[in-house]
């Protein structure tokens, strides 16, 4: 299969199929500036997700979330960096041609089951996140087109997320992405004016309001609130393309860091304002606690819309792994279709949006942002690390691990509890 043959350094010399890191539009012609490489990784991390930020402030409490945010920004950024010395000290090896993505990275430093590992995860990842998209979808018309209790014999949720079915899959049988990439671009704007727009209503209603809040949830919250940090944090499967890509890669760091934290400000601004803004009554989406206002009802439609029309294209990583390991990578519209409706049938079963971000970010992205980076660099640079080093790395290893099981079991108890 591919890159999965043979040695490592044959592997990687033979032209790679396609993988979770092909560009929307082709490879690029030009390499890319500071600005363009702040933009890219802002959209590459920027997501769903922070919408559930303020229910988690909620949870855990406005100062807790605040250090939590801080603390997954840096532990996020120490990771991406790994990847980046791992590639950069591989690519200067003799015998290794470029490695591409986190899959090749993957398969460079363990094998086969390296690169099985990092497939396994970037495909429940970004399915994680698509179920996360139709969740947001369902609860949100509901709440907007809600007439009676059950339409044709279903709950409101289900039967927009039912409807949604017929066209996704026509959406997601479009072989290429390019004709799909303008409605990407129109979707991180979206998120941007929708974000704008709600921190403004989120204002206006604390100045009205003012309700009582905590700082501390305590400790059997803690888990939760780490679980959704990570997931709104998580773009890791990009970094080594965007490295690639940028024009001054001594920058890269510097650039990266600078991303972080302004994403990290405005995730904490986001999440403070919406708990602020409504304190206990703080709803899983923020967009539920809006008002029936004509601009608070586009804001939500635009996001649907968003949502929407990007959610073939976070599926696209899943299709390329799915139809290289098992269809010869070549295009199968039955596996397309076969993978959109088991998306849908999760997205049904779960009631809760933050609850599924803080189990998708605890039981995958922890793996992918916080224990295979700092693994990968360890095997690769355990010859020339002193001990400070190597207790660095498996210091962030081990507690990737402790985050990803506690917060899998606290997030599967939370949507438990909301079924029974």
């Amino acid at each position: 299969m591919g890159l999965e043959t043979g040695s490592s350094s044959k592997a990687l010399r033979a032209p790679p199929p396609p993988r979770e890191d092909t560009p929307l539009l082709g490879e690029a012609q030009a390499l890319s500036s500071q600005s363009k490489t702040f933009a890219n990784v802002f959209i590459a991390i920027v997501g769903a997700g922070v919408l559930g930020l303020p229910y988690a402030f909620k949870r855990t409490g406005w100062l807790m979330s605040l250090l939590m945010l801080a603390a997954v920004a840096g532990l996020t950024h120490h990771c991406m960096m790994l990847l980046v010395y791992t590639r950069r000290k591989l690519e200067s090896v003799s015998g290794f041609s470029k490695i591409n993505s986190f899959g090749d990275l993957g398969f460079t430093v363990c094998g086969p089951f390296g690169k099985f590992l990092v497939d396994i995860l970037i495909i429940l990842s970004q399915a994680g996140f698509c179920v996360g998209y139709l969740i947001f979808i369902g609860n949100t018309m509901a709440d907007l087109i809600n007439f009676n209790p059950r339409i044709l014999g279903m709950v409101p949720k289900s039967f927009y997320i039912w409807g949604c079915l017929p066209f996704q899959l026509g959406l997601n049988s479009i072989a290429t992405l390019t004709h799909l990439a303008p409605l990407s671009i129109f979707a991180d704007v979206v998120d941007l004016g929708a974000i704008g727009v709600v921190m403004v209503e989120d204002v206006l209603v604390f100045l009205k309001q003012r309700p009582a809040v905590k700082a501390f949830g305590g400790l059997s919250v803690f888990f939760y609130g780490m679980g959704v940090a990570i997931y709104s944090f998580e773009g890791v499967g990009m970094v080594l393309p965007l490295e690639s890509e940028m024009k001054d890669k001594d920058k890269f760091g510097k650039v990266l860091a600078l991303t972080m934290a302004f994403i990290s400000l405005m995730y904490g601004g986001f999440g403070a304002l919406g708990y602020f803004a409504f304190g206990e009554e703080t709803k899983d989406m923020i967009t539920a606690n809006l008002g029936a206002g004509l601009v608070s009802t586009l804001v939500k439609l635009g996001l649907c819309v968003n949502l929407f029309f990007t959610l073939p294209i976070m599926m696209n990583p899943v299709y390329e792994i799915v139809e290289r390991r098992f269809w010869g990578g070549t295009y199968c519209l039955w596996l397309r279709w076969l993978l959109v409706f088991f998306v849908s049938l999760v997205a049904l079963s779960v009631p809760n949006f933050a609850d599924f971000l803080s189990l998708v970010g605890s039981g995958v992205c922890c793996a992918l942002g916080l224990v295979l980076p700092p693994l990968f660099h360890f095997l690769v640079f355990k010859d020339e690390m002193g001990w400070k080093g190597w207790s660095l790395d498996v210091g962030i290893g081990l507690l990737g691990i402790v985050l990803g099981v506690s917060g899998t079991w606290y997030a599967l108890l939370e949507i438990f509890s909301a079924n029974a």
